[in-house]
């Protein structure tokens, strides 16, 4: 009988044009290394002869993953994710390198301990991405506005916001001074062609929401409208990867990013472990719903009082319980309840 080989543990560590590949057997001993061309046929063909072999495949989680691991995955591998902010890069080593790192993914995988990220399903992927492009063309949009308002208090000293000035006869507010009314003139169609793009990509989120239930659901917290309400449902993905409220709301960076001991703060925690998109989306609706529901407004100006006066520390607890409220709507179907929000906490 042919004695049974040795499990095998992946480690991919990827950069922008290729993949340095580690696979370690269960003694961690090097069983085969070599960069590699971002190909995944490439890729493919240097692991087909182990493949029987590995177990699972760690890969880092760069900005570029998914099509390397959508690869894998379509190729029968157990592919995880790793998560670069939880590893403390080769403890120990005092020179360390794509191989090191490599060998590192590996290890941690074979130990089973690796700090693994999310890896979002495809088939909503794209419609998050979209909603992750409108954020930025939001954010071009108003840059572009702050242009044109700094344009015209320049030339003209009016402190004008750039409705109105979109709304001007441009050759009049500007003394007829051709330069600036032909910068004028680019930020206005900038401005337009951005909206109408906007425009286009909403509609299309819309029609490709995972799901119209949840995202009705998530509008009834108050300071949540449909931008948020989409923003939070696509990035949130399926809430039952979060175990409990505390968890989910850790992801959205509302909680305290602080170690202590004896009572004693003792060290700051990892504050960008989570979803930055979360984190602004639940910052946004705290703002709106102190601003215009009176009850938790109330709630607010009490918190505020509480904490010196540091109303940055109200928002976020504020966004804490909203991204706890948001878990339980999405993790039971029942609508929001405000008495609930504002009269204790519930268990997590």
């Amino acid at each position: 009988m042919a004695k049974k080989q040795p499990a095998l543990y992946g480690g991919l560590d990827l950069h922008s044009d290729n993949v340095f590949c580690a696979l370690l057997d269960e003694a961690r001993n090097v069983v085969f290394e070599k960069r590699l061309p971002n190909d995944i046929n490439t890729l493919f063909q240097a692991l087909e002869p182990y493949q029987k072999r590995i177990v699972k495949i760690a890969v880092e989680s760069t900005y570029n993953w998914y099509w390397l691991v959508d690869g894998l995955q379509d190729k029968g591998y157990d592919v995880r994710l790793a998560n670069p902010a939880k590893i403390k890069s080769n403890i120990g080593l005092k020179h360390a390198n794509d191989k090191t790192d490599a060998r590192y993914l590996a290890q941690l995988l074979a130990l089973d301990i690796l700090p693994e990220g999310y890896i979002y399903p495809r088939e909503t992927r794209g419609v998050r991405d979209l909603m992750r492009k409108r954020g930025q063309m939001v954010q071009d949009r108003t840059q572009e506005a702050q242009r044109l308002t700094g344009l015209c208090a320049r030339q003209t000293g009016q402190n004008l916001g750039a409705r109105k000035i979109l709304a001007a006869d441009l050759p009049e507010l500007f003394h007829h001074h051709a330069p600036s009314i032909r910068m004028a003139e680019i930020a206005k169609e900038h401005i337009q062609f951005i909206d109408r793009q906007i425009t286009v990509l909403e509609k299309q989120i819309l029609a490709e929401l995972p799901d119209k239930d949840d995202y009705q659901l998530l509008m009834s917290v108050p300071g949540i409208g449909d931008v948020l309400a989409r923003w939070i449902l696509l990035e949130t993905g399926p809430i039952t990867r979060f175990k409990s409220a505390g968890k989910y709301a850790s992801y959205c960076r509302a909680v305290p990013s602080e170690h202590t001991s004896n009572g004693k703060k003792k060290d700051e925690g990892e504050g960008k472990c989570g979803n930055a998109h979360l984190a602004w989306a639940f910052v946004e609706a705290a703002n709106f719903a102190q601003r215009y529901n009176t009850p938790i407004n109330a709630w607010f100006q009490r918190k505020v009082a509480r904490k010196n006066n540091l109303r940055v520390v109200a928002v976020k607890a504020l966004a804490n319980k909203l991204a706890k409220a948001c878990y339980f709507i999405l993790r039971t179907g029942e609508p929001f309840d405000l008495a609930r929000l504002l009269g204790g906490t519930r268990a997590n």
